[in-house]
C-alpha cells in the first residue's frame, strides 16, 4: 500500500485532501454492499486510463460504465495501434502548417497524442462493418458497445494487439459483459462511419445500432434492479459532458416520469472536474445543485475534486485497489 500511504501522508488539504476523502468514500460505499457507475468524458482512453481502470473492472470495483463514443472506440484504437501513435510534447507550439502536415499524414491529434487513422480507425472499421452488415441482414439490432464486445471476443483482433491486453479496459469489460451506457454515440469516429455506411446503403436499417433512448430505457431497468435499500448505486464522474449528464438523470426520470418512488437516489457522488461553475456550466455545478433536481439527497456522500482527471483518477483507483 505504498501509493496509499504516500497519498495519505502528503495529500492533506484542498483538492489533495478531497482526493483522499473521495477514495475512502468510494471504498466505504463498496464495503456497504453498494455498486458503482464510472463515467468517462474527455479523452481518458487515449490517456490510457485502461492501465488502472481495467484492474478496477477485474476486481469488481466498477459495476457499470457510461462513456462517450470516443472513449469507447479509443480504448480499442490504442489496443491495436499503440505502436503507431505519436506523442507531441510541444503541441502548444504547433503552427497551422504543422497541423496541416499531421492531417496529410492521417494523424489525428488529441492534445499531445496523435491517433493514426489507417492503423487504428480504418482497421476497426473493417472489422466492425462486418458485424453491422451481419446484424442488419439478420434484422437484429445491438447497442454500440455490444458490437465492440463481439469483435473483441471473436478473436479477430488478437493478432493486432500492440499493448498488453490486460490494460484494455473495454476488453476486460467485454469479458465480464459489463453493462455500458454510450449516450450520443453518433458523435464519434465510428458513429460518423456508421452514418456513412447507412447513406451508402451498406447498412439498410439505421436502427441496426441502437440509440440513446434505448440506452436510457436499459439503464432505467438496470438501476431499478440494482439500486435497492441495502445496495445503492454510486456515481463516480470523470469530467463532465454527456457521459455524466445523461445517466445521472435516470433517477429523477424514474421518480417523476415513471412514479417509481421506492427507487433510492444515487448513494454516492464524486466528480473530478475542470469546469467553472460561474459560467453556468452544468458539468461544473457543485454536487448540492443536484439535490434540486432530485438526483442526490441531503445525506448522499458528495465529493468534488477540481483538478486534472488524468492525474487524479489513477490515484483514487490506487487507494480503492489497496495499492
Amino acid at each position: 500500500m505504498e501509493i496509499t500511504k504516500f497519498l495519505k501522508h502528503h495529500y492533506r488539504h484542498f483538492n489533495a485532501a478531497a482526493l483522499v476523502d473521495a477514495a475512502e468514500g468510494y471504498k466505504a460505499h463498496l464495503d456497504h454492499n453498494g455498486k458503482m457507475m464510472v463515467t468517462l468524458a474527455g479523452a481518458m482512453s487515449t490517456a490510457e486510463l485502461g492501465l488502472s481502470l481495467a484492474e478496477m473492472i477485474r476486481q469488481d470495483k466498477v459495476h457499470i460504465i457510461s462513456c462517450t463514443g470516443a472513449n469507447l472506440e479509443e480504448d480499442v484504437f490504442n489496443l491495436v495501434a499503440h505502436d503507431f501513435y505519436e506523442r507531441l510534447p510541444g503541441y502548444r507550439d504547433l503552427s497551422p502548417q504543422q497541423e496541416q502536415d499531421l492531417l496529410e499524414r492521417h494523424m489525428n491529434r488529441v492534445t499531445d497524442t496523435c491517433i493514426p487513422e489507417m492503423e487504428a480507425m480504418r482497421r476497426i472499421e473493417d472489422v466492425i462493418l462486418e458485424e453491422w452488415v451481419k446484424a442488419d441482414s439478420a434484422g437484429d439490432s445491438f447497442f454500440p458497445h455490444e458490437f465492440f464486445y463481439k469483435i473483441l471476443l471473436s478473436g479477430k483482433l488478437d493478432a493486432s494487439f500492440q499493448i498488453d491486453p490486460k490494460d484494455s479496459w473495454l476488453l476486460e469489460a467485454a469479458k465480464k459483459n459489463l453493462p455500458i451506457i454510450v449516450p450520443g454515440w453518433e458523435d464519434s469516429t465510428l458513429g460518423n462511419m456508421y452514418a456513412g455506411h447507412c447513406i451508402s446503403g451498406d447498412v439498410k436499417n439505421v436502427h441496426t445500432v441502437k440509440s440513446g433512448i434505448q440506452y436510457m430505457m436499459f439503464l432505467a431497468d438496470w438501476y431499478t434492479q440494482n439500486a435497492l435499500d441495502d445496495s445503492t448505486v454510486g456515481f463516480f464522474q470523470i469530467g463532465g459532458g454527456i457521459a455524466g449528464d445523461f445517466p445521472i438523470c435516470v433517477v429523477p426520470m424514474l421518480h417523476q416520469d415513471l412514479q417509481r418512488d421506492n427507487v433510492p437516489l444515487w448513494g454516492y457522488f464524486c466528480q473530478i472536474s475542470d469546469s467553472t461553475t460561474s459560467y453556468g456550466s452544468y458539468s461544473g455545478a457543485v454536487p448540492n445543485e443536484k439535490i434540486t433536481w432530485g438526483k442526490l439527497g441531503l445525506d448522499t456522500p458528495k465529493y468534488i475534486i477540481e483538478s486534472d482527471a488524468t492525474i487524479v483518477a489513477p490515484l483514487i483507483f490506487a487507494i480503492v485497489l489497496g495499492q
